[in-house]
C-alpha cells in the first residue's frame, strides 16, 4: 500500500510540477475527425557534420498536438512529427493511443536537441517530461536516435530555430 501511495505521489507531483501543454490534456473525443499536418523538411546535423534529412508532419494547433501520432501503426524511417510550441516552455508527453514506439528529440530554441527519450512505451500513461524549456519536440521511430547516432548537442536545422 504504501508503494502505491508513493508512485500515486509522483504522479501526482509530475502532474502538478510538469507544465502539459494544453494540447495534452486529453485526446480528440472518440469518433471527432482526424486533423491533416502540413508537411516540411528539417535535417539534423550530428557534432561529426553528419545530416540526416527527415519528412516531418507539422503539430502546430493545439489540437493536432493533441493528437500527434496517435492510432498510428506505420512510420517511415525518414519521417517524424515536429511539435512547435511557438516558445521555448517545460512540458511533457505521454502515449496514449500511440501504437508506435518513439524516439522523442527535446529541442531548444536555437535547435540544439537537449534530450532525447529513447523508445517509449507505446500506449503508456507515464510523463515524458522535458529536463527545461523546449521550443519543439520531434517524434521518429524508436531507434532512430542510436541508428543515426544523434545525441543531446547536435543541431536540428529547420525553418522554426532561425
Amino acid at each position: 500500500m504504501k508503494r502505491i501511495f508513493h508512485q500515486f505521489s509522483a504522479l501526482l507531483l509530475v502532474f502538478l510540477v510538469a507544465p502539459w501543454p494544453q494540447a495534452y490534456a486529453q485526446a480528440p473525443e472518440q469518433g471527432a475527425p482526424l486533423n491533416t499536418f502540413a508537411w516540411d523538411t528539417l535535417e539534423i546535423v550530428t557534432e561529426s557534420g553528419r545530416r540526416h534529412p527527415f519528412r516531418v508532419e507539422m503539430a502546430i494547433t493545439p489540437s493536432q498536438q493533441a493528437q500527434g501520432l496517435q492510432w498510428r501503426k506505420v512510420l517511415a524511417d525518414d519521417a517524424g512529427m515536429l511539435f512547435d510550441f511557438g516558445a521555448s516552455k517545460p512540458t511533457a508527453f505521454w502515449m496514449l493511443n500511440t501504437y508506435l514506439s518513439l524516439d522523442m528529440i527535446f529541442i531548444a530554441s536555437g535547435g540544439k536537441i537537449d534530450k532525447i527519450a529513447r523508445a517509449t512505451k507505446p500506449l503508456s500513461l507515464a510523463a515524458i517530461a522535458s529536463d527545461g524549456p523546449v521550443r519543439a519536440v520531434l517524434e521518429v521511430r524508436a531507434g532512430t536516435a542510436a541508428r543515426l547516432g544523434i545525441q543531446p548537442g547536435d543541431r536540428v536545422e529547420h525553418r522554426i530555430f532561425h
